[in-house]
């Protein structure tokens, strides 16, 4: 069995304000096999580091120019530099029911040129909730990978078909959703299971005897010790 993977959930956020350079760079000294962050687009085109449609206090990132953004919410080029030598889990925000929703293939093809730009193309993995961006992805280029995020109210055996018919990669549910069924199926089928966010023991206990491909903490350091824990019994 595969070594079940840590990807830290928007940097090392425990220790430093989350999706900022010093979360990732936190992220990589503890000793993560990757992290997760999240791209939006403002007003002026660039692709900022931020989870959430809004910076508090200030207003909408879609309605936003760089230069009125806080100093620490990065851009992705400087995310992706402080990120180098861990996979990057790109999670790209683009809900239709939220500010700044592109409905056209751009937003996805500016994070494919960023990726591509930086020689990054094989140390990142492309996801979102949103089927239609991971499809423009595809379109944009075969060979950065991508998993499809999904939440409650799915289950994810009944997608993998259709997400290898479409030359997906991975599947990203989320921990709750995460079965032996679902594991052994979504292998068959060549897809990694990459899951979020997975902070209790027992979860990662769980998830690393399932031989899920990576977790998405926000605890590095627990999930560490516990797949390393799991891995030595199975040896």
């Amino acid at each position: 069995m595969a070594l079940t993977r840590v990807f830290a959930h928007r940097g090392s956020a425990q220790s430093a304000p989350e999706n900022s350079i010093s979360a990732f760079l936190e992220a990589r000294r503890l000793g993560a096999d990757g992290v997760e962050l999240d791209v939006r687009r403002s007003a002026d085109g660039a692709l900022v580091v931020h989870h959430d449609a809004a910076v508090e206090g200030i207003g909408e990132i879609a309605t936003l120019a760089v230069a009125d953004l806080p100093n620490e919410i990065p851009l992705l080029d400087a995310a992706l530099e402080a990120c180098a030598s861990m996979t990057v889990n790109i999670e790209i925000k683009n809900d239709p029911g939220e500010a700044g929703h592109d409905p056209t293939d751009g937003l996805a093809i500016d994070v494919v040129a960023h990726v591509v730009d930086l020689d990054r193309r094989s140390e990142v993995i492309i996801s979102s909730f949103d089927r239609a961006t991971l499809d423009a992805v595809r379109r944009a280029s075969a060979e950065i990978a991508i998993g499809l995020l999904l939440g409650f109210g799915v289950d994810p055996i009944d997608v993998l078909e259709g997400l290898v018919a479409s030359g997906f990669n991975a599947v990203h549910p989320f921990v709750l959703l995460v079965s032996a069924p679902l594991v052994e199926a979504a292998h068959i089928a060549g897809l990694a299971v990459n899951t979020w966010t997975v902070d209790a023991a027992h979860d990662l206990e769980a998830m690393a005897r399932l031989g899920v491909d990576a977790v998405i903490t926000d605890d590095v350091p627990l999930a560490l010790a516990v797949i390393d824990q799991v891995q030595q019994g199975l040896e």
